[in-house]
């Protein structure tokens, strides 16, 4: 089994450009899962898991785990079953017919555009201080919020992936694709005070040529940035506790109620499907629900 999972994690990695991060998961979830059958069910070899066994265990999982946790463990399952049975590891795949619950749609927390515009601010004035981390971060939010990119693909970002003069960003997103995305002037501002002010008081032999760096040099991680985030929200007034990813969610709500098109929105976000986008609208139309419920006498 160990060497099946090698397998599967190279073809993951080469085959289909997953993350880190989702390689971890998958290869965690399916660890899980054959843990489970292991344990439970007596199932220990690939090809003698059944439909009822992979059922049982999604039962005990539903029991202690949110939806979205049971819908993405079954999705990786269903992805190395699949795999397994093109690979001829096993005869046929016996998780075509398992049904996982879908993800709840829960919308996601996002600023408001005036949070958004004073948690800017707050970055831009602690900035003043010509601390090289402070000048990062507020690059780094300023970038995050002008462009709507995720945070793994913020940190992955080298120097020749920005274009100052002409606003725009050059992103290798999930899959390996790689796209496009503008951003605007205060964004262009603060990356550029960053590279003249803040990047050649941390830059050392071992920096390479990231983009944004850590006190020491490093290539700055997604924890640092949300660390960042974390303190900088703290000074806004009744803004919620985000993640960068909040900050995406953000990003594409104000653009839609910008008068985005979605399609556009789709293609800045790098989102492969338009449903995943389409979330956004449901933000912008619960918004002004409560806008009108507020002011329309006879809401």
């Amino acid at each position: 089994m160990t060497e099946t999972l090698v397998a599967f994690e190279r073809h993951l990695r080469s085959e289909r450009a997953r993350s880190e991060h989702t390689i971890r998961a998958y290869l965690g979830d399916v660890r899980s899962m054959l843990d489970h059958l292991d344990r439970e069910r007596g199932v220990t070899n690939l090809g003698d898991i059944g439909l009822r066994d992979l059922r049982a265990w999604l039962a005990a999982l539903s029991a202690g785990s949110a939806r979205s946790t049971v819908a993405r463990r079954s999705a990786a399952v269903r992805t190395f079953l699949g795999w397994a049975t093109r690979t001829g590891r096993i005869s046929t795949d016996p998780s075509l017919r398992l049904a996982a619950p879908s993800k709840s749609s829960v919308l996601p927390e996002v600023l408001k555009q005036q949070q958004a515009a004073d948690l800017l601010d707050v970055a831009a004035v602690a900035s003043d201080d010509e601390d090289p981390m402070h000048l990062r971060d507020r690059a780094a939010l300023e970038l995050l919020y002008a462009s709507g990119i995720r945070v793994g693909e913020l940190t992955s970002l080298d120097v020749d992936d920005i274009d100052l003069a002409g606003g725009v960003v050059r992103v290798l997103g999930k899959g390996g694709k790689e796209r496009t995305v503008p951003f605007g002037a205060p964004a262009r501002d603060a990356v550029e005070a960053w590279l003249r002010r803040g990047r050649p008081q941390v830059v050392t032999g071992e920096s390479g040529p990231a983009l944004l760096l850590g006190r020491r040099g490093r290539r700055a991680d997604q924890r640092q940035i949300r660390s960042a985030l974390h303190a900088l929200l703290r000074h806004v007034p009744d803004a919620p506790d985000l993640s960068p990813h909040g900050l995406r969610h953000s990003a594409a709500t104000h653009l839609l109620e910008g008068g985005a098109d979605l399609r556009e929105v789709q293609e800045l976000l790098g989102h492969a499907s338009l449903a995943t986008t389409q979330i956004y609208t449901h933000v912008s139309v619960d918004r002004l629900k409560k806008s009108y419920q507020q002011a329309h006498p006879r809401a």
